[in-house]
């Protein structure tokens, strides 16, 4: 090459010709919408909606985070949070509490209620994703999750 020519990027083919099929977040949208659908009958049966359900599980592994970490665990925008929390501490499922260090902080923490709404939901949140792997082998399933995680530190923008 010439020296001022430059190389043009290779041309990146359009959705229409690789296909839905080919496109991975629309497969990872399509696989979420379906599990969160199949859990909507057990959700409506505790009164929690899919952001209350994602704190719930968020907070059963994660207890004590301050709100803006459970917003990003939890795939949760803050104010949608917020308001999800605000109904779950009516409820007495979570708690907050001001940060130690930081008294214009939340933390959020799991009550005894909040545990025992999400222990009444895991063994259907548990199978749906049973369901997901159902026929894929152990290795092929730890692979994927693998890839899933790799994935995950490319796209992320927090150090969690």
């Amino acid at each position: 090459m010439t020296q001022g020519q430059t190389t043009m990027p290779p041309r990146l083919a359009r959705l229409n010709e690789t296909g839905l099929e080919q496109f991975a977040p629309y497969l990872m949208n399509r696989i979420m919408g379906r599990y969160n659908a199949s859990l909507r009958k057990e959700m409506a049966a505790l009164g929690l909606t899919t952001p209350q359900m994602r704190a719930l599980a968020v907070l059963s592994v994660h207890d004590g985070l301050l709100i803006r970490e459970l917003a990003v665990f939890a795939v949760v925008e803050q104010s949608t949070l917020s308001r999800a929390l605000d109904s779950l501490a009516r409820d007495q499922m979570i708690r907050r509490q001001t940060d130690p260090t930081d008294s214009r902080a939340t933390r959020i923490h799991l009550t005894t209620a909040g545990r025992a709404a999400f222990d009444r939901l895991w063994p259907h949140m548990a199978e749906s994703h049973a369901q997901m792997f159902r026929g894929i082998p152990d290795d092929e399933q730890r692979a994927f999750v693998g890839t899933l995680q790799k994935i995950l530190r490319n796209v992320r923008v927090h150090d969690f």
